[in-house]
């Protein structure tokens, strides 16, 4: 648990979806989503351990997805080398909690598909697939800014207090500061791009 730069979106279910570049009904729908999503999580589903587990492991695996399609699409390096960073850090952190997962025997009980931010997740796959170019380099940029203040966003105001289990906790308060350093990272590239 000593690995540095901790992935970003570790735990953010809160936060999939959302682009600049959607038109103004799915940006609306998806602003939505996101900032009703911990009171519906709440009032449908318990959010206890094994749905927060589940919910790490599914937010984790959510952005090495998006962040592949990145890597098959996009042929800017910076682009590609945030996408990269994605990877390897989401990849690690979904192992972390996992790991955890195991060691606490927990079986993680998933939010169902109606799930309103795993619908945000299949139509963010399906919009960066149908893109190219610059185009698909800033959607994607762009979302990631999103996701990861949505994330930083979700951990503070509802994850944590949650949270029951000490470990899995201090799992979640661990890779918590590395956020800010993605999310850094995410600004300054969409920056960048927008020049």
């Amino acid at each position: 648990m000593k690995k540095t730069r901790l992935a970003i979106g570790a735990i953010a279910t809160f936060a999939m979806a959302a682009t600049a570049s959607i038109l103004p009904a799915q940006a609306s729908h998806r602003a939505s989503a996101a900032t009703a999503a911990p009171t519906s999580t709440t009032r449908s589903a318990a959010l206890d351990d094994p749905t927060i587990v589940a919910i790490f492991d599914a937010a984790n695996t959510w952005d090495i997805n998006l962040a592949h399609i990145a890597l098959k699409k996009s042929s800017n390096k910076d682009v590609r080398t945030f996408a990269d960073m994605m990877v390897r850090d989401h990849t690690a952190v979904r192992q972390l909690g996992r790991d955890l997962a195991t060691k606490l025997k927990v079986t993680p009980t998933p939010p169902g598909k109606d799930f309103p931010l795993y619908k945000d997740y299949v139509a963010t796959t399906t919009k960066l697939n149908g893109l190219s170019g610059a185009a698909f380099d800033k959607a994607y940029v762009d979302h990631e800014v999103w996701y990861h203040q949505a994330v930083i966003d979700a951990i503070t105001n509802t994850l944590l207090p949650a949270t029951h289990n000490a470990e899995l906790k201090a799992l979640e308060v661990k890779v918590a500061p590395n956020f800010q350093a993605h999310l850094a990272a995410a600004k300054d590239l969409a920056q960048k791009l927008s020049k």
